[in-house]
């Protein structure tokens, strides 16, 4: 029984250690550096791997005897250098293909830590589609995107969308009536993020918001005639009533 225990116990820390590094996730057109916590000289070789698809390709090498480094594979020529110090492996200009599971033998030994690379495109920058709705103070903004939205107001407040069919979110905006109320439409993954420009209250209610400022204006000249026509009348009065005294008296 404690010999079955043993054994399991074995299996489960080398399984661990198999497995131990580090997950990376980058966008297209960004750049990586990997290196081992730690690297006990001396070192006479370092060779870092690539296992993408089960295939195992050789990324950069060196060797302490004629002091260089060699590029096997093409795909990494010219973006990829090494410390040899450190052991540290930088990849610049990073495309879909280097996305694999790192390793790295040092003086002809592979080491257990391993690092995962997973590159992403970049998101797209989101355009909102304005889409009007039955009611002339509503309108529905929409954003028909795969990658994770997020949508918020010109006061930084995150808003709610609702699914939309094919792909993508819609929120439902309301006239305020303060044309400079604006929302932006997110895009975001694992390795990048951008933003839309803004779309502003006055731009989604153009004739409504026309229309409003009409009615005020005309709301408010009504009001001027009407106190004219309320005061002026008995001051007119009073006033001629004052002059038709003095003129009395002088007489």
């Amino acid at each position: 029984m404690s010999h079955r225990c043993l054994m399991v116990a074995v299996v489960v820390f080398i399984t661990t250690e198999a497995i131990s590094g580090e997950e990376v996730m980058k966008a297209v057109g960004d750049q990586v550096s990997f290196k081992l916590d730690t690297i006990v000289p001396p070192v006479t070789s370092i060779t870092w791997k690539q296992v993408k698809d089960a295939v195992v390709r050789k990324v950069i090498e060196w060797e302490e005897e004629d002091t260089t480094t060699t590029i096997p594979y093409l795909r990494f020529k010219g973006i990829t250098t090494l410390d040899v110090k450190t052991g540290q492996i930088t990849i610049t200009n990073l495309t879909l293909e280097h996305s694999g599971v790192y390793t790295i033998d040092v003086s002809g030994k592979e080491q257990t830590q391993r690092f995962t690379l997973t590159v992403m495109d970049l998101v797209p920058k989101p355009v909102i589609i304005i889409e009007p709705t039955g009611n002339p103070g509503v309108v529905y903004l929409r954003c028909e995107y795969s990658e994770k939205i997020i949508w918020k107001n010109s006061a930084g407040k995150t808003l709610t969308g609702s699914a939309i069919t094919p792909k993508g979110e819609s929120i439902t905006v309301k006239n305020e009536r303060n044309p400079e109320i604006f929302y932006t439409c997110s895009l975001q993954n694992a390795a990048s993020e951008k933003t839309s420009d803004p779309v502003y209250e006055r731009d989604l209610f153009k004739g409504l918001n026309g229309k409003f400022v009409v009615w005020i204006s005309i709301v408010l000249i009504c009001l001027v005639f009407i106190i004219l026509f309320l005061f002026i009348p008995p001051l007119y009065g009073s006033c001629a009533a004052d002059c038709g005294r003095q003129k009395t008296s002088r007489e």
